[in-house]
This record gives structure tokens, C-alpha cells and sequence, in this order.
């Protein structure tokens, strides 16, 4: 009986040499699963791989932006740009662009919008630095480090003269609603950026004033026959346009304090002129003359005991700390030297010496502008009266 191969329980059949050594047929493949033939599965596997490729894209391009951004800028040399007031953060990119702070527009806009800083930029004159980055460029905008401008105000101009002298800075811009009290704003010098306005400058000087005399008040020394914050500002006023010397304020306050204290008036050139003329008493040099000396006039201290009405100028710090805390002395008089400073004297007898050396001087000077009558020289002691020339 012939033999059945692979038959259970039969020995297989043995293969010819031939058959031993050709290789057995490898099983054929598995199907493919009906998932994976799914379109709907075929559709997410693409999806996702879709997703991949994305996701690293953006992770690449906010890299190179970060970097970007962070980077030196394209400017070699330092820039000043004025950004306008509304302008927008696509607005503002365009600008840097057109003036080579930055070198890319939208990696800027993107930038400050990733950072959250659309709203916060700022309007103003801006300075850049050579090589500043976006990122340096956003915070200086953000942080509103525009340039500052200054103006100075000399210490004893009426109100009218810093209101001229504010009309006239060109960075200032808008009108000015009306000229502040006299003696209400503080001479110094103040800081602005490019399109302050001027009436925000001058509530800025009357909040420094305000500050001022409500500090220098406090540090009064006792027994000053001045009762008032108002009454230290007119008296410091007096003594601001009476000296223009750093070292004499507080002997020329020394000599109206004792003058109040007495009862005496405080005979005041400046009072005079300032009741003449008002916020245009100190815009030119003027010489009293005797007519005018004896005019009906308000603010004349000749005429009135007592302080005047109102400031006649605006006093700075240091003329008001001279009228709180006076030199200790028993001067009540005082007469120009021909230095551009005073002789200070107790008595009449004294004092009277001292103005007949004066007159001296002056007459020398009369003649010299005689002799040399092209010279123009300003009229001696122009706006500065001299205190109590023999008056009681």
C-alpha cells in the first residue's frame, strides 16, 4: 500500500535529493484589515500627520520670529521718530519701517501682539538707538521713554511773562485759556515731551508752587509778623525783585521783617512799578520818576503800610525760605553798592551815607555815557528799587 504523506500517524515520505534542497513556498500575505480600507480612517491618519507637519512648522517660524525680533535692528546710527497721537500698532510698524528701526513690519506686529502691548504703545518723539532690537524698540514705545524737552522759567516773572515765554517753545502746542494769578506758579525748570500742551504745563507749575509753599511754610521760624502761606508769597516776591544776589535774599528779607515788626512801610521800588505797569512791569529796564513815585497807586508800599495786595511776581524757593527763616540782623535799610548788590544799614544816619554814595556812582556813570554816547548801556539798577530811602 502506497504511503500518504503528512497523513496523522504515518512517517512522512522520504524526498529525492532533488526536493530536499529547493526552498519551501513562503505562505501567502495576510488581507489587509477593513479598518484600515476605511475612509474615514485614511481620512484622520492624514489629518493628523497634516497636524504634525503644522505644528512644527509654527514651532520653526515662531522660533525664527522670536529670534528675529530679538535680534540686533538694521539702524546704524542713532534715530529720532515722532509717532503721532492715534496712531495705531499696524500704523506704527509701517513708520519704524520707513525710518530703518525695524526691518520687518509684520514680525513687529506680531510681536507686540503676542506680547499683549497692541493697546499700551505710546505716542510721542521717540530716540532709537543704533542696532536696538524690536523687542527694545516695543518697550521704549510701551514704556513711553520719549524724549524730554525743557523749559526754564527765571525766578521773578510775573505770570504774563511765562505765559509769553511759554507761547513761544514750539514743542508746546494749544492755547493758553486765560494768565494765572500772580505769584501762583513756581520758577524751575520743567520737563515735557514733544505735544504737551501749555496749559498742562502751567497746572504743573502751580501744582510745584503749591508743593513749595505748603513745604517751606511748615519750616517758618516763630514770631515772623507774616500770618499767612498768601502773605509769605507776596513778601517773598518783593524780596525776589529786589535782589537778584543768592546771598543777599535773606538779609534783604531780614530788613521787611523788621520793618512789619515795627509798623514801618516797607518802601519798595518794585511795589511802585508793578502797580503802574502789572504783568509788564519787568519786560523792559525802567527808571522811576518822581511823578510816578507819588501816583495814586495800590501796590505802592510808599503809600501803604503793610504788604500789598497781591504778589508781583513769582518768587522761587529760595525767596521764599529767605521770608520764612531770615537773616537775624537790625537792618532796616538798604541802597544799591554799584556791584549789582546792597549796602545794608540800622540807622537813617547810616543809611543816608550810603545813598549819597550811591548818587556818586551814578552820576560817575551819567558822565561816562556822555563821553561815550554810542555805548548802550541799561539804566543803573534798572527794576530793582532801593529800599527805604529815608522814609520812616
Amino acid at each position: 500500500m502506497a504511503d500518504r504523506p503528512n497523513e496523522p500517524g504515518l512517517r512522512p515520505s522520504p524526498k529525492s535529493p532533488r526536493e530536499a534542497i529547493e526552498p519551501e513556498q513562503a505562505p501567502p500575505p495576510p488581507g489587509r484589515s477593513r479598518h484600515v480600507r476605511n475612509p474615514i480612517i485614511l481620512l484622520l491618519n492624514l489629518l493628523m500627520t497634516l497636524l504634525v507637519v503644522a505644528v512644527i512648522a509654527a514651532g520653526g517660524l515662531l522660533y525664527w520670529g522670536k529670534t528675529r525680533f530679538e535680534e540686533p535692528g538694521p539702524l546704524v546710527q542713532d534715530r529720532t521718530v515722532i509717532i503721532p497721537a492715534g496712531s495705531g500698532l499696524d500704523t506704527i510698524a509701517t513708520l519704524l519701517k520707513r525710518n530703518g528701526v525695524i526691518s520687518e513690519a509684520w514680525v513687529f506686529s506680531t510681536g507686540v501682539r503676542i506680547y499683549k502691548h497692541a493697546g499700551k504703545l505710546k505716542a510721542g518723539e521717540y530716540l532709537f538707538k543704533a542696532g536696538d532690537s524690536m523687542a527694545t524698540v516695543m518697550d521704549t514705545i510701551v514704556q513711553g521713554k520719549a524724549i524730554l524737552h525743557s523749559v526754564t522759567i527765571p525766578e521773578g516773572l510775573t505770570s504774563k511773562q511765562i505765559v509769553d515765554r511759554l507761547m513761544a517753545e514750539d514743542l508746546l502746542v494749544g492755547a493758553i485759556d486765560e494768565i494765572p494769578a500772580e505769584g501762583s506758579l513756581l520758577p524751575e525748570t520743567y520737563k515735557y515731551t514733544r505735544g504737551t500742551t501749555r496749559q498742562q504745563m502751567l497746572k504743573k507749575m502751580e501744582r510745584a508752587h503749591d508743593r513749595a509753599v505748603k513745604e517751606i511754610w511748615a519750616r517758618r521760624v516763630e514770631d515772623l509778623p507774616i500770618k499767612t502761606p498768601e502773605e509769605m508769597v507776596i513778601l517773598a516776591s518783593i524780596v525776589e525783585k529786589e535782589t537778584g544776589k543768592a546771598d543777599e535774599r535773606s538779609r534783604v528779607a531780614s530788613v521787611f521783617i523788621n520793618r512789619l515788626k515795627k509798623g514801618m512801610r516797607l518802601d519798595s521800588d518794585p511795589t511802585i512799578l508793578y502797580g503802574l505797569y502789572g504783568g509788564d512791569a519787568w519786560t523792559k529796564a525802567r527808571t522811576l520818576k518822581r511823578s510816578e513815585l507819588n501816583k495814586e497807586n495800590p501796590y505802592s508800599t510808599y503809600q501803604i503800610k503793610g504788604l500789598p495786595p497781591g504778589p508781583i511776581a513769582n518768587p522761587g524757593r529760595a525767596a521764599l525760605e529767605a521770608v520764612v527763616n531770615p537773616s537775624r540782623t537790625n537792618d532796616l535799610y538798604f541802597v544799591a553798592d554799584g556791584t549789582g548788590g546792597h549796602v545794608f544799614a540800622e540807622t537813617l544816619d547810616d543809611h543816608n551815607r550810603n545813598v549819597g554814595k550811591w548818587r556818586e556812582i551814578e552820576k560817575k556813570r551819567r558822565q561816562a555815557r556822555k563821553a561815550q554816547p554810542s555805548a548802550a548801556e541799561k539804566p543803573a539798577d534798572a527794576g530793582t528799587g532801593a529800599a527805604a530811602q529815608g522814609n520812616n
